[in-house]
């Protein structure tokens, strides 16, 4: 669903589980910086708001969205993380860059999920112009690093699930 027809920040918080034994990086791209750290606020408010203790979120910014796969692999090789966050913004100019930039970026966190069996959250901002990048980062369309943030609880939350061993009923 487009984000001009839904509200990022708009969620319902009962249904999101705690977040208080699970440990996060969030990677932000320094490019665009009045987007990028409107998307961070909105993102660790999140965590914190749902259990996630502030010692246990580790942030590393790198120079632009095209390092953040890079970033988020480096954060997750040297720090124990449950799920790593990636956020940035990349708006369209007058040259195809942000096509082949989005689709590298949301292959390769993609890649990092399958290889490594962790989210690795697409919290990047992929817009035509400043005012929708300004929208969706804590404007009229809410804040997307709020969607990121409730994404990777959900999905850390599921993977601990998943792992945990089963329980035997009876005998």
């Amino acid at each position: 669903m487009s984000s001009g027809l839904k509200n990022l920040s708009s969620y319902d918080p009962a249904t999101v589980p705690k977040a208080e034994s699970l440990i996060f990086g969030i990677i932000v791209s320094e490019w665009h910086p009045e987007i990028t750290h409107a998307l961070y606020e909105g993102c660790f408010q999140t965590l914190v708001e749902h259990g996630a203790k502030e010692e246990n979120i580790h942030t590393v910014q790198v120079p632009g969205s095209f390092e953040l796969p890079l970033g988020a692999q480096l954060l997750a090789s040297n720090k124990k993380v449950d799920a790593v966050i990636c956020l940035g913004c990349v708006i369209k100019g007058e040259t195809p860059h942000n096509d082949y930039i989005n689709r590298s970026v949301a292959s390769a966190l993609s890649q990092l999920s399958l290889l490594s069996s962790k989210p690795f959250v697409f919290g990047l901002l992929t817009p035509d112009t400043l005012e929708q990048a300004l929208d969706r980062a804590g404007g009229q369309h809410g804040n997307k690093g709020v969607e990121a943030a409730v994404t990777a609880i959900r999905m850390a939350t599921l993977k601990q699930e998943l792992s945990a061993p089963k329980k035997k009923i009876g005998y």
